[in-house]
């Protein structure tokens, strides 16, 4: 069975992303070459907006509480990203 593998962070996501842009940009690719580095690019754009999404759920519950977190419910504990 193989083991989880591991999402890029945001940063690691968009350089890739755009190292993909600048090669496609360039025309040099082949059509093939072309699509498996369209297809690379839109799963690095997916993990680049689920981890935007992340932090934007992050900030709204921070937002929402005085003071910032205080008592979050099991849910917000994983938005926030805790292992309690």
């Amino acid at each position: 069975m193989a083991g989880k593998v591991k999402e890029p962070s945001f940063e690691e996501a968009l350089k890739g992303l755009e190292s993909v842009v600048e090669r496609l940009e360039s025309g040099e690719p082949p059509l093939e070459e072309s699509i498996r580095l369209f297809e690379e690019g839109m799963r690095l754009s997916e993990t680049c907006r689920k981890r935007l999404d992340e932090a934007d759920r992050k900030i709204e519950l921070l937002l929402r509480k005085p003071g910032g977190v205080a008592r979050e419910t099991a849910d917000e504990a994983d938005i926030l990203g805790k292992d309690e």
